[in-house]
């Protein structure tokens, strides 16, 4: 997504180019992939921005007009707005210049699997292996991910619940739209592979929000 946005940026004038430089900074200095939340006060991204307060209201609605990011709690007294990333917005702004990476880039982003290292989100203390009381597919399932690599399973499969089973069809959801997308672009096959060992009849997973 950082390199989408990057080079959206690089495609545009002055004033997309800017936006696009202090969104990334923004996002790679204060977000909080894990809980998909940015909770940042406006004095401080003045300062990580080198701009007044008035430049970072400016320049937050722009990116809330551009459905880029989106209020998850207003803020009151004592406490700051809280923000997520829309992803489907962003990736359909960046859509054109995928190209401009490469092949391969434009292949990705597009949800060919990625051949790659999966990136792990920080997690806070140790995630439990998965119950078995249920006895449920997606239960098993979850195990024999856990085992394979736990790291893995606490980074991005923890948080997936199952959703609903229809005939071949297992439905999975995901704790964020960012958590689903990058789940059903990253790591679909593998979790569909699972699936069809604990249950041959399984022949499709899909993710929502």
């Amino acid at each position: 997504m950082l390199t989408a946005l990057g080079a959206h940026a690089l495609a545009g004038g002055k004033t997309q180019m800017r936006l696009g430089l202090r969104f990334i900074t923004l996002i790679t200095a204060r977000y909080n992939w894990a809980r998909n939340e940015l909770a940042v006060g406006q004095r401080e991204i003045a300062r990580l921005w080198s701009v007044d307060e008035r430049t970072v209201k400016r320049e937050m609605a722009k990116l809330r007009a551009l459905g880029w990011l989106v209020v998850k709690r207003q803020g009151t007294r004592g406490r700051v707005t809280e923000y997520r990333i829309d992803l489907s917005q962003v990736l359909e702004a960046t859509r054109g210049e995928w190209t401009h990476v490469g092949p391969d880039f434009d292949l990705r982003m597009q949800g060919a699997p990625e051949q790659g290292t999966v990136i792990p989100l920080p997690i806070k203390g140790s995630v439990p292996p998965p119950s078995l009381d249920d006895e449920c597919e997606w239960s098993l399932a979850q195990t024999l991910l856990h085992t394979e690599d736990p790291g893995l399973y606490g980074s991005w499969l923890h948080a997936l619940e199952r959703s609903d089973r229809a005939g071949g069809r297992l439905t999975l959801r995901a704790p964020s739209r960012f958590h689903g997308a990058y789940v059903q672009t990253h790591l679909l096959t593998r979790i569909l592979a699972a699936c069809r060992t604990v249950d041959a009849s399984i022949s499709e997973v899909t993710i929502r929000v």
